[in-house]
């Protein structure tokens, strides 16, 4: 820097990532990663499962909208079959990352782990309560992990994925016994 010149302070890129989709037995794991503009409105944001479905879909379009940058990241059930589900998480969040249109200076990730990056990548148990990065990155990976199921439950209706979302509800679990698993289904979670 020159002597006398003004130091520009720009703002840091934080980005949140968080997942949907560890639990079901049906469908891939899917990671949304965020980096929100100074001016979002964070106070609209919360943990994607404390939204009502019509709610998330309105704030994943203003997200998608006004974010700095926003990606999803996905990891497939036979990749989970595969590494099993917190590799394939972990990889489903390093996708995301590598989907964004800019480089984060910081990354904050819901949980108890981080991802292998350059960046520096700081874990925060319940992160999706109060990182308002996090919880932006948990609505996209919400709304497109279940926008996927309903449009596989077009292509596969047998297991009323559009219902359930791949999660081992009763009736879900009904349906696999009348019909086997579905070539989304994960062979390596048992179905009860």
């Amino acid at each position: 820097m020159l002597e006398g010149q003004a130091q520009l302070d720009l703002p840091r890129l934080v980005c949140g990532i968080d997942e949907a989709g560890r639990g079901p037995i049906a469908g891939p794991v899917t990671a949304g990663a965020v980096i929100l503009p100074a001016a979002f409105p964070v106070e609209r944001l919360d943990d994607s499962k404390k939204l009502a479905p019509a709610e998330r879909d309105e704030l994943a379009i203003l997200i998608r909208r006004h974010a700095t940058a926003c990606a999803t990241g996905w990891a497939s059930s036979s990749e989970i079959d595969r590494f099993n589900i917190h590799r394939a998480t972990l990889l489903a969040m390093k996708r995301a990352l590598q989907a964004l249109s800019v480089t984060p200076d910081e990354v904050l990730i819901d949980g108890r782990f981080t991802i292998a990056i350059a960046q520096p990548c700081t874990a925060i148990v319940g992160g999706d309560t109060k990182v308002p990065e996090i919880q932006a990155a948990s609505i996209l990976a919400k709304t497109d992990r279940d926008r996927f199921m309903r449009r596989y439950d077009r292509i596969e209706s047998s297991w009323a994925f559009a219902d359930h979302k791949g999660y081992a509800t009763a009736s879900h679990r009904f349906l696999v016994k009348l019909h086997g698993r579905s070539p989304i289904h994960r062979d390596s979670f048992q179905v009860r």
